[in-house]
């Protein structure tokens, strides 16, 4: 039998065989049902490979949340750190300020001071002005006195400084003299000369009164004492100057050459 005749007899028992049908339906089906079957198992071995890689894609994110939770714990305690760095900074700030408000404050009084002082100062100054031309007045007096009675400083000085020296210094001296001395052929004038002692040694007091004694007198009066007492051998010498006026420049220069200076209100 030919293809052709057996599809028109397998038509024709469709037709009329119910039986046959029925058996040829059945056929089909599980044939389908097979296919199915072959594509459900190949779409679960597909969702098996897919939930693996979902399991491994998990776990790697399970892994990374682990390293993340790890880093923000340490994140966490470097915050942390760092705010107690910032509250110690902060009290360190605040006891910083709180110091230089002292210091202002310090600074504040001190200018205050300051200003007193320079008012203190030029009140001295202005008072030491005073004083100066009062004493300049009073040497004018002094001058017209000596010229009318002849009394001058070096008079004065024989009176003051025999006293002044015992009391200050302990020296015994009689008398306070003006001297011509002879240094190497020359004629040296001494306005005041005494000789004395202080506990037994031997004491010659060498002297010169100027009205106003500065720097440049006592200057001076070394040059010419440096003559005289070179050829004194036998005692100690005592240098002194006698004035109304004493300046700080001649106090600085007579202490640095052991010379007294005594001014006429000393007493």
């Amino acid at each position: 039998m030919s293809t052709a005749e057996v599809k028109k007899e397998v038509l024709r028992l469709l037709k009329e065989d119910e039986e046959f049908r029925y058996a040829v339906a059945g056929l089909i089906g599980f044939e389908d049902l097979r296919l199915g079957q072959a594509r459900l198992e190949e779409s679960m071995a597909r969702f098996a490979e897919a939930q693996a890689r979902l399991g491994e894609r998990q776990a790697r994110l399970e892994e990374r949340q682990s390293r993340l939770e790890e880093a923000m714990a340490r994140l966490a305690e470097a915050q942390a750190r760092l705010e107690e760095r910032q509250s110690r900074l902060e009290e360190g700030q605040a006891r910083l300020e709180m110091r230089q408000a002292r210091l202002e404050e310090g600074q504040l009084r001190l200018e205050e001071r300051q200003t007193r002082l320079e008012e203190a100062m030029a009140k001295l100054a202005e008072a030491q002005a005073r004083t100066e031309m009062a004493l300049q007045g009073l040497m004018k007096q002094v001058g017209r006195l000596s010229d009318t009675v002849g009394f001058g400083l070096e008079d004065i000085a024989r009176v003051v400084i025999p006293g002044w020296l015992y009391r200050h210094e302990g020296i015994n001296v009689e008398e306070l003299q003006r001297k011509f001395i002879q240094v190497d052929g020359e004629e040296v004038e001494v306005n005041l000369y005494g000789e004395g002692s202080r506990n037994g040694e031997r004491i010659v007091v060498i002297g010169e009164t100027k009205a106003k004694i500065y720097k440049r007198e006592v200057e001076d009066f070394i040059k010419h004492a440096e003559k005289v007492e070179k050829i004194i051998t036998h005692a100690k010498v005592y240098k002194l100057m006698f004035g109304y006026l004493i300046h700080p420049t001649a106090e600085a220069e007579a202490k640095k050459k052991e010379i007294t200076l005594i001014a006429s209100y000393m007493r």
